[in-house]
């Protein structure tokens, strides 16, 4: 018999299935913000960086990295977060649920999920975790392991990208897009002809490097549209943020192993301590899959003598944040310790945060949408703001509320290719303003003759 609050466990999969049920009825009844009690700062000591993409691999370790904290300021965006500290928007957005992805307050407190567990896969050449959106690259040997890390963008559910064993076949910088037949007929549906090949330069989703693999029509590369980095969003490929693609691409030879694999359920030891790290919410466990993780808790348990904390494995699996927890309840004087957690002053300037340019006499403009509310306006301008290649945009009051106004543009050209994509990428029917006077943006920001639901601009 099994109650949600002390399950006791009978045996094999009937134990499991139990388990899972319990696992379901807890994340049904999980809170919308999680606190992470797990992980505790030095009060009152900030810290200007933190490591995010090379580790050292202690002999025996399963875990790299430490969480940490940073205070929001106005105008963040956790796309603009996640980019500088080598995250992905789906690792930020998991570690903070509840937490507003494109308008957050000011002076919110997320954490930065910088520990990951290592997959259960060779440390060698390149491994990547589909499920986690994590790229780990594994330099040196069990005496003196580094691995790299960093974030990437995988392929949709219609295409996944591939799993399994492969190698860098080859490597170009600057590469030339040939449109795969599938992808174009995509876009000729959509009303967005792609060329036959689509050269270098800021128009081309392979970016400036890319690396071939060994399966057809498989690369690793870079992007951009860096706002989609830890989504599935590609039509297979690998995607990494363009910083993070030229480490890779400089730190990694032809016929470098890479082998890809989809671990939801991670876990790792590190300092006598046993961790969890899930990335699959409970409605989508597999069972066969999750059997595994199951029997290996189990052998840590006979194997350590010690039992579990058992609830924390299915609170674990219910928030599934995709954050390393510890599952054991660590014992005074054992040696055994979490990795401390660290707060982050807030940098200056986020690294690859979109510029908007200054409004400027004789520019195009286009009216995207007009808002009662700030905030949803706010929201929809950092959207279109993180379009990739950017669309920028702004939040001007009027009358009635808040338009959200994209330019300037040089010319009526350029204005038309941008509501062009606001229709095909963002749904979003685009207004060109006339201009009745060419008098210039006012010194408070404020596009003269402006007003909601007009398409006009003096």
């Amino acid at each position: 018999m099994c109650r949600v609050a002390g399950l006791s466990f009978l045996s094999g999969r009937l134990s499991l299935a139990v388990f899972i049920i319990a696992v379901l009825f807890l994340h049904g009844c999980a809170a919308t913000k999680i606190v992470h009690e797990e992980y505790q700062t030095i009060p009152g000591h900030l810290k200007d960086n933190i490591e995010r993409n090379e580790f050292s691999v202690a002999k025996g370790d399963d875990v790299i990295g430490r969480p940490a904290f940073i205070s929001l300021e106005k105008g963040d965006t956790l796309p603009d977060i996640a980019r500088h500290f080598s995250l992905g928007i789906n690792g930020v957005g998991a570690a903070n649920p509840g937490v507003d992805t494109w308008a957050p307050e000011a002076g919110e407190r997320i954490m930065l999920p910088l520990s990951f567990v290592l997959p259960d896969a060779p440390r060698k050449g390149i491994v990547i975790n589909l499920a986690a959106m994590r790229l780990f690259q594994f330099k040196g040997d069990s005496d003196s392991l580094t691995v790299l890390t960093y974030p990437v963008g995988v392929g949709t559910e219609e295409r996944p990208s591939p799993t399994g064993r492969m190698y860098v076949e080859r490597k170009v910088t600057r590469p030339t897009w040939r449109v795969p037949a599938s992808i174009a007929e995509d876009h000729r549906k959509k009303g967005d002809p792609l060329p036959a090949k689509v050269l270098p330069g800021p128009q081309n989703p392979l970016g400036e490097y890319a690396l071939y693999l060994s399966k057809p029509g498989y690369l690793i590369h870079g992007t951009n549209k860096p706002a989609s980095i830890g989504l599935g969003a590609t039509n297979g490929c690998i995607r990494l943020y363009p910083e993070d693609v030229k480490k890779l691409y400089e730190n990694t030879p032809v016929k470098t192993p890479v082998f890809i694999v989809s671990q939801p359920h991670l876990v790792g030891q590190r300092n006598g301590v046993v961790y969890m790290e899930v990335h699959a919410p409970p409605e989508d466990l597999n069972a066969d899959e999750f059997y595994k993780v199951y029997a290996k808790l189990r052998n840590i348990e006979k194997e350590s003598g010690r039992k579990l904390d058992w609830s924390k494995v299915r609170k674990v699996l219910a928030e599934a944040r995709g954050v390393p927890v510890p599952i054991f309840e660590i014992r005074q004087g054992s040696g055994e310790r979490v990795e401390e957690t660290v707060e982050v002053r807030h940098p200056g300037e986020l690294y690859g945060s979109p510029e908007i340019p200054e409004l400027k006499t004789g520019a195009r403009y286009v009216l995207a949408a007009d808002e009662r509310d700030e905030v949803d306006a706010l929201r929809l301008a950092a959207i279109i703001n993180h379009q990739g290649p950017q669309i920028p945009a702004r939040v001007l009051s009027n009358n009635a509320g808040y338009s959200v106004i994209a330019g300037p543009f040089n010319d009526t050209g350029e204005a038309n290719d941008a509501i062009k994509r606001l229709k095909i990428d963002l749904d979003i029917e685009g207004i060109l303003l006339e201009r009745e006077a060419a008098k210039g943006p006012a010194k408070n920001t404020r596009i003269p003759g402006l007003s909601a639901g007009r398409n006009t601009l003096q």
